[in-house]
């Protein structure tokens, strides 16, 4: 995994890099297997608090590396194997996030296009440079997005606008991506937003985030009746709770809380 993705943990903030600078991030086999081995060993760390993902060098990333990957095309290799859970493995490196139980943020520079773009909208909160470069690009190669963008998109981004740019592969920028939905917020040291935001998340109570992120998640997809029940549910669960109350605590006596995992 270290030859393309780094992870580095610290306070409970987990720091994970795409580390192959010199092709701009670009996805290729043994990219896509270290991020399936991050979200795996990430879902198993204890005292996990929030996870940070962005790309070294130029970019966030490219997406695919065409070049490497046309050697998938005469290998047994299937795409329609469900390798996790609902996702094949492509799927996987950009839903896995959500599936993760902590928030995770995505810093955002350089380029984000086609299976990058997805990657990043598999993050909760997406923030960009302005002047990031950003397209579904897949229609440019005949093909269609199925890095579980489809799966990601709707909620963010207006249904009209996304089929538009599925269908021209219109590059846009970080700016303008806010507006579309794709993207949070647009800073100039994403990075370094991104790392100051999960240290903020990583100071509340764990239990509640997770919750947080849980019914989040639900309502993307539930109805309204499930909602309503799970958000009750989650709440009960908290309540009285020995966080909750160090939660109260705190901020009674204006102090910074102490969470146990």
């Amino acid at each position: 995994m270290d030859a393309r993705v780094s992870i580095a943990i610290d306070d409970g903030v987990a720091d994970v890099r795409l580390t192959r600078a010199d092709k701009m991030n670009a996805l290729d086999p043994a990219m896509i297997e270290a991020l399936a081995e991050a979200i795996g060993r990430l879902s198993e760390t204890p005292g996990l608090r929030a996870v940070v993902l962005s790309g070294e060098g130029r970019a966030f990333c490219a997406g695919l590396d065409m070049v490497s990957m046309a050697g998938l095309a005469g290998s047994d290799f299937d795409i329609m194997v469900r390798t996790h859970g609902p996702a094949n493995v492509f799927q996987q490196v950009c839903r896995g996030w959500r599936t993760l139980a902590v928030p995770v943020i995505a810093a955002v520079h350089g380029v984000a296009f086609g299976g990058g773009l997805q990657l990043m909208s598999g993050a909760d909160i997406r923030i960009a440079r302005p002047d990031t470069r950003l397209s579904v690009m897949e229609m440019k190669w005949g093909i269609v997005p199925d890095m579980a963008g489809f799966a990601l998109w709707p909620g963010n981004v207006r249904d009209d606008v996304l089929r538009e740019l599925i269908y021209t592969a219109r590059e846009f920028s970080g700016e303008e991506a806010v507006g579309l939905g794709f993207v949070t917020r647009a800073a100039d040291d994403p990075l370094t937003e991104a790392l100051a935001l999960a240290r903020e998340i990583a100071a509340r109570n764990p239990e509640a985030i997770r919750a947080a992120k849980r019914l989040a998640n639900l309502s993307a997809t539930a109805g309204t009746e499930a909602v309503l029940l799970a958000e009750s549910r989650e709440q009960s669960a908290l309540i009285g709770t020995p966080n909750q109350m160090e939660a109260v605590a705190a901020g009674m006596q204006t102090r910074a809380p102490r969470f146990s995992d």
